[in-house]
This record gives structure tokens, sequence and C-alpha cells, in this order.
């Protein structure tokens, strides 16, 4: 088969397909184990706090309060108070940021989730300061609140004392 034709079919391979072969061929060629570990330090390591914010921030203000809406009021349970059901939904929307970052702190990637940790800080400032929202009038305490919880959660991780000099100073309201 041409090289080309091998690369087609290796490019059509689903995420799983991928991750098999890959698999048996770090199993059958450990020599390839550091490149391959290389790579993927690059990959994984290549994270944008902007990015994080901008995509922080379009995740928040999008909440949509018609969905708030269908979520709270009288329930076939009971009752709901909007005001919870708020919370909740901006908490929904921040689990994945959050997420990525606790597994970041898991990789050993502290810049990596050093990144994450102000690209989320600065989205929800960015969301508090200028989100335009319906949804947001439900929410106007949350983003400050958060900033805590999303701060507390990165030390979880022991990160180093210039890294959390660093954080706090964007807390403070400076950027990184």
């Amino acid at each position: 088969m041409s090289r080309p034709k091998m690369k087609s079919f290796l490019q059509g391979l689903n995420a799983d397909e991928a991750s098999q072969v890959l698999r048996v061929l770090l199993e059958d060629s450990p020599d390839l184990l550091k490149k391959a570990y290389e790579i993927a330090i690059k990959v994984v390591g290549d994270v944008d706090a902007e990015k994080i914010s901008n995509d922080v921030f379009c995740e928040l203000d999008s909440l949509d309060v018609d969905v708030l809406s269908g979520r709270s009021g009288r329930t076939r349970y009971g009752y709901v108070d909007p005001a919870d059901a708020s919370w909740e939904m901006f908490e929904e929307a921040l689990d994945p940021f959050i997420h990525e970052m606790k597994k970041n702190q898991q990789r050993a990637q502290p810049a990596v989730a050093k990144a994450y940790c102000i690209g989320i800080i600065n989205g929800l400032r960015a969301y508090e300061e200028g989100s335009r929202s319906e949804f947001a009038d439900w929410v106007t305490d949350a983003p400050g609140e958060y900033i805590d919880t999303v701060v507390e959660e990165w030390k979880k991780g022991d990160p180093s004392g210039a890294d959390i000099a660093d954080v706090m100073s964007v807390v403070k309201g400076g950027k990184a």
C-alpha cells in the first residue's frame, strides 16, 4: 500500500481506533514512548488563558433565562426557587472548565492548571462586568463568589508560591 493511502487511512480513524493504535504501537515500540510523551506534553501544554477566558464568558453569557424558567417554579415534585436554579445552571456551565483545571493538576501540569485558573477568573470577571443577558441578573453575586471557589480548587493542587502570587495578582484585578 502506498504511503499516501496509509496516511489517508490512519487519518480516517475515529478517536477510539486511533487510541488503540497508539497503545499497541507504544507497547510494541517502547523507544517511541519518550517521543510520544514529548508530543503529548506539547499538545496538552498548549493552553491559552485568554481563550479559556473567552470560552468561559461565552458559555456563561449563553445561559438562557427561558431555560431558567423551565427549570424553576412549580414542578410535579414541588417548588424550585429560580435563584437556586440559576446558581445551579451557572455552576453547571463552569464545571467543565474547573474539571479541566483539576485534570491538569492531576497530570502534574502546573502551568496548564494555572492557565486554566487564570482564564476562568478572567472569564468570570468579564461576565460580571460585561454580560448584558437577562440571565446575568439572576446571578449577580455568582461570578465574584466563584472566583474564590476556583482559586480554592486550584490551590488543592499544591501550586508553588510564585504561582499563587501570580494568581492572587489576577484575583486582585491584574492581568496575567
